[in-house]
């Protein structure tokens, strides 16, 4: 599905998140010059067509108390990753999980997975969930921890492009 300069309007005034009123879609239809049922109609279309994966509440995780986080690196067989995947991006501690392609010789790591904890033992307790469902499957990973939030926010789109 392409989607058109209204469609793109809606997505440029949501994307930092929806206007925390009763009725938010009714909100941002006034900004627009839209009715609630156009909004609703045209969020539902692009999500049906992939263009919006999900709406959804993104809870800020050091708030929560989740203050150990790690972003953990997987070197998983490539005949399997796209299976195993989704079952780890499925974990409840895992706030985001994705396929990368490897830069070897260097980084051979080939699935990434965020893992949130409120200190690094518990993280690397979680990893080591994580490293039981990959089995056999993985042949090595490793761990960044978060240090400090540089980027809060998610894809912002300009009037244009």
């Amino acid at each position: 599905m392409s989607i058109d300069a209204t469609d793109r309007r809606i997505i440029a005034a949501t994307s930092c998140g929806l206007p925390l009123v009763s009725a938010p879609y009714a909100e941002v239809a006034g900004w627009l010059g839209l009715t609630e049922g156009e909004v609703l109609d045209r969020v539902g279309a692009m999500q049906a067509s992939g263009v919006i994966r999900r709406v959804a509440l993104a809870p800020n995780h050091y708030a929560l108390g989740m203050t150990a986080n790690g972003m953990s690196v997987w070197d998983v067989d490539d005949a399997i990753v796209d299976d195993l995947g989704p079952q780890i991006g499925a974990l409840d501690f895992v706030s985001h999980c994705y396929r990368r392609p490897r830069a070897l010789p260097d980084w051979p790591y080939n699935l990434f997975a965020m893992l949130h904890g409120t200190t690094r033992d518990e993280v690397e307790e979680k990893r080591t969930k994580v490293a039981a469902l990959l089995g056999p499957a993985c042949r090595g990973h490793d761990i960044l921890y978060s240090t400090r939030i540089l980027k809060k926010t998610g894809m912002r789109l300009t009037g244009k492009g």
